[in-house]
């Protein structure tokens, strides 16, 4: 009976070693500035994470919060999410899982860069800078594929008419024509997505 003990205590230790070796490293969120909406801001990323299973849109996990009227949410060098939407969660979600989606095809630039080359057959032209495009050309085509992403992370997290509604906010607000033709030819660019495998798996 001890022996049996023994080896039941054993198997659970080392079912929590092996738990504990593979759970992500906790996000590292640093402040701007440590002012009240940064620090507001933190508090909403923080709970939205802990309300939904954003792990397998997580790849990397420094982030910065900025307030200040003309900061703009980017990925690199450090994924940096303004404090724009501090009174609206799904907003604030969808922007940290579209940063987030730049490290991903970060990860693969070989495939990101196929799938970028048929996105020029399949729109010969694209609009460049605010609000209809990216900063250029290349960004403007490869904005397609993050927001693609984006839009079918935030089906997962929220539901799909939720997903709708952010990407119809977004539609009006940055990346207009990009965002509109993700919703308008999403088959299309899906399928394109999957041939070159640039669809992350679950990372929980």
């Amino acid at each position: 009976m001890k022996k049996i003990s023994c080896y039941i205590f054993l198997l659970a230790l080392l079912a929590r070693l092996a738990m504990a070796q593979t759970a992500p490293a906790p996000l590292e969120i640093t402040l701007k500035h440590d002012d009240q909406r940064e620090r507001q801001t933190k508090e909403q990323l923080q709970r939205l994470l802990s309300a939904y299973d954003v792990a397998p849109w997580i790849f990397t996990r420094k982030i910065v919060i900025e307030s200040g009227f003309n900061v703009i949410p980017h990925s690199h060098p450090t994924l940096t999410l303004s404090t724009r939407h501090l009174k609206d969660d799904e907003l604030l979600l969808s922007t940290f899982v579209h940063e987030q989606l730049h490290w991903y095809l970060g990860e693969k630039p070989k495939e990101t860069e196929e799938a970028y080359k048929e996105l020029k057959t399949m729109f010969p032209k694209v609009p460049v800078g605010f609000p209809e495009g990216a900063r250029d050309e290349e960004s403007s085509y490869k904005h397609i594929l993050v927001c693609y992403l984006e839009f079918q992370a935030i089906k997962g997290l929220l539901g799909e008419l939720k997903a709708k509604q952010v990407m119809a906010f977004w539609a009006t607000d940055h990346y207009t024509w990009v965002y509109k033709t993700v919703l308008e030819r999403e088959r299309e660019i899906g399928a394109l997505l999957r041939k070159h495998k640039l669809v992350p798996v679950s990372r929980s």
